[in-house]
């Protein structure tokens, strides 16, 4: 059945219909219109499947595919439209430019944790570089998955866009088909299975994974926003975000005021079981309960599984070979551990795997040169977290084990086409030393054309 779908989409997409920019425009007010549309079941979903509000379902997801494609739609003729590149001296009387032609068959395999979003975000930038798409959303959200296939199917016709659910066997059937592209989004484990699996067809692949994304937070920060803005980016989806803070490194100086500010501003919050997300099922609550030491929570701990609900929770003294430090949290766990100098948290961080994101918090020029220029991470933010994510305008995507690859706005475009090179030269003159046999003039002339 993969099979036959995949020919289907080459098929049609050999019959040139997808390069026309008015046609990928229509597609794309197409998806918005089906968005609106089924807005409240998108909701609702989101509702049932992590107990998202509808200000969070918005905001994150919904009210940021729309914004996403408004943007595209604006600037699509210009990101399509071929550019003129210099030409060197000794290709005179020729021009040259790069045109953006789309790579083909697209498969996108979305996560549980935005599961709207992260398929649809990347469809944007798909059907906007003209290619057709295959999507697996994640089998874990099952009320927005039952929702997608509806508004996908509805939407599009299935050769240029379709969609499949199942279990890891229908993933696995479809990551070893020789696709044009393939966009994964999730865990470094399974990415690496997605990456095995491309390299036998040489199918390129970009891999948005996770990491334990460090927030340091330096002596010269005020308190009171780096304990807002951490409990915010930490604690939003219920912790389940890749670029959340995994752990945070404070300045040992302000440690015991640091703890009592986030305290502090979590009450505040009101993230109690109503209003906070939910963990997406039972297998991966049992694993962050088994992450807590009792010992060492400061706040929080508060769970039930029943409803999968798991509280905020500080947990602070926190070694390096806990069990929580091992792998990435996420889920609402936020780690405490402290530090003397920033020379020593830059020599540490640059000995680990470099994370998806790091977020700083400080007042000192010095510092924040010396960290951003150190450690090598995806994207971050300096006294703030998770919101260089907001900007369509900034690749978002990992380095080393956190990712390969980037996407959103223009580089979204980028990701799904081929920027071919074509050189055109006139064909009024030939000059003969360019062809053999070549004389020790000829070689002269040339280096000095050449420099």
């Amino acid at each position: 059945m993969f099979t036959q779908q995949l020919q289907a989409q080459h098929d049609f997409f050999h019959q040139d219909i997808t390069k026309d920019i008015d046609y990928r425009k229509t597609q794309l007010r197409n998806l918005k219109k089906a968005i609106l549309e089924k807005e409240s079941l998108i909701n609702e979903a989101l509702k049932r499947d992590l107990n998202k509000s509808e200000f969070e379902a918005f905001t994150t997801e919904v009210g940021f595919c729309l914004a996403s494609i408004d943007d595209t739609l604006k600037r699509l003729d210009k990101w399509a439209k071929p550019h003129r590149v210099p030409t060197p001296l000794f290709n005179f009387y020729s021009k040259s430019w790069v045109k953006a032609e789309p790579l083909g068959t697209i498969l996108i395999i979305g996560p549980y944790n935005y599961p709207f979003q992260l398929v649809i975000e990347p469809l944007i930038g798909a059907l906007a570089a003209g290619n057709t798409v295959m999507i697996k959303p994640s089998e874990h959200a099952v009320h927005t998955q039952d929702v997608l296939v509806d508004l996908i199917k509805n939407t599009f016709k299935p050769e240029l866009v379709d969609i499949f659910t199942g279990d890891e066997k229908v993933t696995n059937a479809l990551i070893h088909l020789p696709f044009d592209h393939i966009f994964f989004t999730g865990s470094t484990k399974v990415g690496k299975i997605v990456y095995q699996a491309a390299s036998e067809n040489l199918v390129p692949v970009t891999l948005e994974l996770g990491g334990k994304s460090p927030t340091i937070v330096e002596e010269s920060a005020d308190l009171r926003f780096a304990a807002r803005r951490i409990a915010f980016g930490k604690f939003i989806n219920a912790g389940q975000t890749c670029i959340a803070p995994d752990y945070v490194l404070v300045q040992a100086s302000i440690k015991d005021a640091f703890n009592e500010e986030l305290k502090k501003v979590i009450t505040e919050m009101k993230l109690n079981q109503i209003s906070f997300g939910k963990i997406i099922h039972e297998r991966h609550f049992d694993r962050l309960k088994k992450l807590i030491d009792p010992e060492k929570v400061i706040y929080g701990n508060i769970s039930d599984k029943k409803h999968l609900y798991l509280s905020p929770t500080l947990i602070d003294r926190v070694l390096w070979d806990d069990p929580i430090m091992g792998e990435e949290i996420f889920g609402p766990l936020l780690p405490i551990l402290s530090f003397d100098s920033i020379d020593e948290v830059v020599e540490m961080l640059r000995r680990k795997e470099k994370p998806l994101a790091l977020y700083l918090f400080t007042k000192n020029q010095n510092v924040e040169k010396e960290v951003f220029s150190k450690i090598s991470f995806g994207s971050g933010a300096i006294n703030d977290t998770i919101m260089q994510i907001s900007n369509r305008d900034l690749p978002f995507g990992g380095v080393g084990s956190s990712g390969m690859g980037s996407y959103h706005g223009h580089f979204s475009f980028k990701t799904f086409s081929h920027l071919k090179s074509v050189v055109k030269k006139s064909s009024l003159f030939d000059l003969d030393l360019v062809y053999p046999p070549y004389s020790k003039s000829t070689l002269k002339l040339v280096r000095k054309i050449m420099k």
